[in-house]
C-alpha cells in the first residue's frame, strides 16, 4: 500500500466522527461535509509523517473550519429575525431494524440544534468539543487561541443553555404511540384529539425559507397548533413516518409522493412540547427523500 492510500485510509476510517463533530457545530449536512472536505485537502497538502496525533489533528482541523464558518454565519444574520430549523437527519422509521436503533442512540435532536444554533461561536465550540466529543480544554484552548480557564468557561455558559433545551422521552414506543395518535388527529380533523397530545405551551417553529418568508412564523400554545394542523388534513394521508434525528417525526407529502416538508417533535411526559418544520423547499429538495 503506497502512502498516498494508507493516508486515504486513514482519514475515512474518521469521516464519520469528524462529520458528527462538524454537523454539531454547524446543524448543516451540507456545511459539515464541506468541513471534513477541507480537512481532507489539508491533510493531503500536509507531510503526514509530521503529525504525532493524526486524530486529534484532524479534529482540529474540522473545528477551526467550522468555528470560522460559525462566525462568518453570526455576521450574516446579526440584524436578521431568524426562525431556522437546523437539517435533520432523517431516516425510515423501523424499529426492528438494529441500525436504526444504532442511529436513534446516535443522533442529536433538533430542539438540542436549536439551542446550540443560540450560543455564540466560542461557546459551541467549546460545549461541543468537550460536552459531546471528550476533547480536553487544552486543546480547545490553543483551537481557539484562549486559555484553557477561558474554554473551560465558555463550555460552563454553554452547558446552562443547553439545559433549556427539551429532552424527549427516554421511551422510543411512547414517543412514536403519540406521534402516530398526532397524525391520527391530523388526518381525521379532531381539534380535541390534539389538544390532548399538545403541551398547552406547545411551540410550533417552521422555516419556510428565503423562498417562502412568509411562511417562517413561531406559533405558541395548544389551541394555535392544533388549528394549524388541522388545515393540513386532506395531506396527512400521504404523510410518511420516519426518525427525524432519532426521533419520530413525518415527511409531508404531496398527493403524487412528492416530499414538500419535515416535521419533527420533541415528545416529554406523554405530550408534544415542541415541533420543527422544515417547508423551505430548496432545502427539502436537498434531502434523500423517499417519493410516492
Amino acid at each position: 500500500m503506497s502512502d498516498a492510500d494508507w493516508l486515504a485510509e486513514r482519514f475515512e476510517a474518521e469521516r464519520a466522527r469528524l462529520k458528527s463533530v462538524a454537523y454539531r457545530m454547524l446543524g448543516s449536512v451540507d456545511d459539515a461535509e464541506d468541513a471534513v472536505q477541507e480537512a481532507w485537502i489539508r491533510l493531503s497538502r500536509s507531510d503526514a509523517g509530521e503529525i504525532a496525533n493524526l486524530n486529534a489533528w484532524l479534529t482540529t482541523v474540522v473545528a477551526r473550519v467550522s468555528l470560522n464558518a460559525l462566525q462568518s454565519r453570526k455576521a450574516r444574520r446579526e440584524h436578521a429575525v431568524d426562525l431556522h430549523v437546523p437539517d435533520p437527519i432523517i431516516e425510515l422509521a423501523d424499529p426492528a431494524d438494529a441500525e436504526q436503533q444504532v442511529i436513534m442512540a446516535e443522533s442529536v435532536g433538533l430542539a438540542l440544534l436549536v439551542v446550540l444554533e443560540s450560543l455564540a461561536p466560542a461557546e459551541r465550540l467549546a460545549f461541543v468539543l468537550h460536552d459531546m466529543f471528550d476533547v480536553e480544554f487544552g486543546e480547545i484552548a490553543r483551537i481557539m487561541d484562549k486559555s484553557p480557564a477561558a474554554a473551560r468557561q465558555l463550555a460552563s455558559r454553554a452547558r446552562k443553555r443547553v439545559r433549556t433545551a427539551a429532552l424527549p422521552d427516554p421511551d422510543r414506543a411512547t414517543q412514536q404511540r403519540v406521534a402516530d395518535a398526532f397524525l391520527v388527529a391530523v388526518r381525521e380533523g379532531d381539534l380535541e384529539g390534539l389538544l390532548a397530545l399538545l403541551h398547552p405551551n406547545v411551540v410550533l417553529r417552521v422555516d419556510g425559507g428565503t423562498v417562502r418568508p412568509g411562511a417562517s412564523r413561531e406559533v405558541l400554545g395548544a389551541q394555535a397548533v392544533a388549528q394549524g394542523a388541522i388545515r393540513f388534513s386532506t395531506l396527512a394521508p400521504f404523510a410518511l413516518r420516519v426518525l427525524v434525528n432519532g426521533a419520530p417525526g413525518f415527511v409531508g407529502r404531496a398527493p403524487d409522493g412528492r416530499p414538500v416538508s419535515v416535521l419533527a417533535m420533541v415528545i416529554r411526559d406523554g405530550r408534544i412540547v415542541q415541533l420543527y418544520a422544515l417547508t423551505n423547499p430548496e432545502r427539502v429538495a436537498r434531502f434523500d427523500l423517499p417519493v410516492g
